[in-house]
């Protein structure tokens, strides 16, 4: 099977290779050494930026991409032995720009902004974004995979905006120390990409066809170096932090507890493109609470991981495999749930990570971690260890290989008491005699192929994985292949996946196993001459699963079809089939009565959506959907959106609500479920801000308020004060509450 699955991934690689479309333009700007300090002021007046090479007369990307930008932006760069340099200059009529607020990591598409891609390694598949908006917010990213940008990293960059009747002007500074790159290529790839939100125009220097990401690196010219560029030197920033908590449980009871907590992380840049993290007890308390929502599936619902020590070169390590069956999912790691279904946390005691390019073609990651003991949860301390290999085949595709260990310390078996959570301990009934068994732990070994195109017509991934653990023995694989093609009008996808019986990933995120899932979807586009229609979109797909014997458990056929208007309004329409059948007793209307779905029956059902989001640049915009058929044996009624108002810049104001009217059939009872979630942005300052987070779920019969205040006092340094308190909803009766204040400062060595 892997033999196979690596032939044809191979195959399609090389036809990929084959095929020819709109080719990048080549262009280059060429840098040239500063020759004296550069101001970070937003005034272009050092003589460098007046003998630099320009980048400009960008082209359309969106809503056409056959024409140059109706208003043109103007680039330059310059460098020395500390930084590299940008200054954009944004050609407009007036000076009226939309934004959504004064936040850091601004919402790309609600906010005009300029920004910059660049690939300093040459492979066409990874590298850094940087943006800012015409008021001088800042947001940074990591490119991944060729073209999907991950905002979640942080890092040091310096820049300023001047604003003008015609125009608004930025100058960034990026220190070398902030990125990483290869200090032996001369020419890295880059491209500039504008969201004039006004008009709603994307547009790029290098011209980047319609159906693909404008931040796609395959579309890039070049920077070119003069020489080599400078070696970034010793490299070491230490992050330390302070913490003052005060928290009680009212539920239980508790008496308040009030604490002093330190710690610290730490960057060291062991060559310009590989990167060493460390942590001693980390602490995430500043970290936004997760939006909750009402899962009506059988399965967990997968939340991301936003704590910042896991998330550069996060892709390296947790994209092996599928979203429904990944070997490695950071959020496994200090989280862990109770017998109720909340989250806890767990102490993280310290943590290594080692991250970037070995070389041109190698990249590597290797990961260790370790907790504490939580006798709450009945865990014992536990180490969790991963090892991921990719290496770069062709222009862009490349192997991967990964090893995910943990690992359980310190387990007594003569006091089974002490560590009872099923994760780790299980009872078994052999010749009638009781069996108690611990698993000390739990690893999985995989090797993956992704495919991606010169032209970016073809996307692929083929991998195979397999688990060990005293447990089992056997059916614990997890294979699949992903393929697809896209030119301008059609594309086509389609993947497979098998989960043995026995796959188990205790660090990783595969919410369902023993099954088989093969899945087709078809798509057109269609790009009219419209002044108020940019796209159509119609799609069909079909999806079966089957467990282990094929037999048929779930399908689900969709039609679809999707309208992008002009002025960035969407409509979009879709019909559904569903078949499930039960393979565990099943309760969809949980916590609410004992309606249970026998195990062995099954459901058909047909359900209609559809939903409607309106000009998002309006000070008041809204998305909502609804959607109406069966559900099981019975009905669902689903109604969702989200409601936002921006007093620009300062005030943001949303409410999302998600409401489910459940009705089964006679004797299995009925719920309705609603989720209301309102949410209040201030920002005073591009360095001070504040929100509040509101959320009420009747299906967990709790009420949370979250509210952060944040000061960014320096680049990355920070005073957090955060409050969260969770409520009964009916009596208002506080059931936990806590106060935590935290001090964070970026220092470099």
């Amino acid at each position: 099977m892997l033999t196979r699955l690596f032939l044809v991934g191979v195959l399609m690689s090389w036809f990929g290779l084959g095929i020819t479309q709109n080719k990048p333009i080549e262009s280059t700007i060429k840098l040239q050494r500063a020759s004296g300090p550069i101001s970070i002021d937003g005034y272009l007046e050092e003589p460098e930026w007046k003998m630099a090479d320009v980048a400009s007369g960008f082209y359309l990307h969106f809503p056409v991409d056959t024409t140059k930008a109706t208003y043109d932006t103007e680039v330059r760069a310059t460098f020395d032995d500390q930084n590299l340099y940008f200054s954009f200059v944004c050609y407009d009529q007036s000076a009226d720009y939309i934004m959504q607020s004064l936040r850091r990591d601004f919402d790309w598409p609600l906010n005009d902004n300029i920004s910059l891609y660049f690939d300093p390694f040459g492979d066409y598949t990874n590298g850094f974004g940087f943006m800012i908006t015409p008021m001088g917010v800042q947001r940074e990213g990591l490119v991944e995979n060729g073209g999907d940008v991950n905002i979640d990293w942080d890092n040091k960059w310096y820049s300023a905006v001047q604003q003008y009747e015609d125009r608004w002007v930025a100058e960034i500074a990026i220190p070398l120390k902030s990125i990483r790159y290869n200090d032996d290529l001369r020419e890295w790839n880059i491209n500039f990409l504008r969201n004039h939100l006004r008009f709603n125009q994307r547009s790029t220097w290098i011209p980047v066809p319609l159906q693909f990401r404008a931040s796609s690196m395959v579309f890039t010219g070049k920077l070119v170096w003069p020489e080599n560029p400078p070696k970034a030197g010793t490299n070491l920033s230490v992050i330390p932090y302070v913490t003052a908590n005060n928290s009680r449980d009212f539920e239980n009871s508790t008496s308040p507890i009030r604490g002093v907590n330190a710690g610290f992380d730490a960057k060291i840049a062991v060559t310009p493109s590989l990167n060493l993290d460390l942590t001693v007890n980390p602490d995430f308390s500043q970290v936004e609470v997760d939006e909750q929502v009402i899962n009506l599936s059988r399965f967990e619902f997968r939340f991301p991981e936003r704590r910042q020590f896991f998330l550069e070169n996060s892709d390296l390590f947790g994209q092996f495999g599928f979203p429904t069956s990944r070997p490695f999912f950071s959020r496994r790691i200090g989280i862990a749930t109770d017998t109720l279904g909340n989250t806890e946390p767990i102490p993280i005691q310290f943590g290594a990570r080692l991250s970037g390019k070995l070389g041109s073609d190698w990249r590597i990651g290797l990961l260790n971690m370790q907790t504490g003991q939580q006798e709450s949860l009945g865990l014992p301390a536990q180490n969790y260890g991963v090892i991921a290999l990719q290496k770069k085949v062709f222009d862009r595709s490349n192997i991967g290989f990964v090893l995910v260990n943990k690992q359980s310390m310190g387990i007594d078996e003569s006091q089974p008491e002490t560590f009872f959570n099923p994760e780790i301990r299980r009872t078994r009934i052999v010749d009638n005699d009781t069996i108690r068994e611990f698993k000390p732990y739990n690893r999985v070994a995989g090797i993956e192929y992704n495919l991606f195109s010169s032209d970016n017509k073809w996307e692929g991934d083929f991998y195979y994985q397999n688990s060990f653990d005293e447990w089992t023995e056997d059916k614990n694989y997890n294979h699949g292949a992903f393929l697809r093609y896209q030119s301008r009008n059609f594309s086509l996808s389609y993947f497979h996946e098998a989960v043995g019986e026995n796959f188990t990933a205790d660090a990783g995120f595969v919410p369902r196993v023993g099954f088989n899932r093969f899945f087709l979807s078809p798509r057109i586009n269609l790009f009219p001459k419209n002044p108020n229609i940019a796209t159509h979109e119609f799609s069909i797909s079909a999806s079966h699963i089957t467990d282990t014997g094929f037999l048929i458990t779930d399908r689900e056929y969709t039609a679809r079809y999707s309208l992008n208007f002009i002025g960035s309004a969407t409509f979009n329409a879709e019909v559904t089939r569903n078949y499930e059948l039960m393979f565990f007793d099943f309760n969809p209307i949980r916590p609410k009565g004992d309606s249970v779905l026998i195990v062995g029956t099954d459901y058909t059902w047909n359900r209609a959506r559809l939903a409607f989001g309106s000009d998002r640049r309006d000070i008041v915009n809204f998305d909502i959907a609804s959607s109406y058929g069966g559900f099981y044996n019975g009905s669902l009624f689903n109604i969702t959106g989200r409601l936002n108002y921006r007093y620009q810049p300062y005030v943001l104001l949303s409410i999302n609500f998600d409401y489910n009217d459940i009705r089964l059939a006679e004797g299995f009872g009925e719920a309705k479920f609603f989720l209301i979630g309102p949410r209040l942005d201030l920002t005073f300052t591009d360095k001070l801000f504040l929100t509040s987070f509101f959320q009420y779920n009747n299906r967990l019969d709790n009420v949370n308020i979250n509210t952060r205040l944040q000061w960014r006092f320096k680049p990355v340094s920070d005073l957090f004060l955060v409050y969260t308190d969770n409520y009964v909803p009916n009596s208002f009766e506080v059931k936990n509450r806590a106060l935590v204040l935290k001090l964070t400062y970026w220092l470099n060595i």
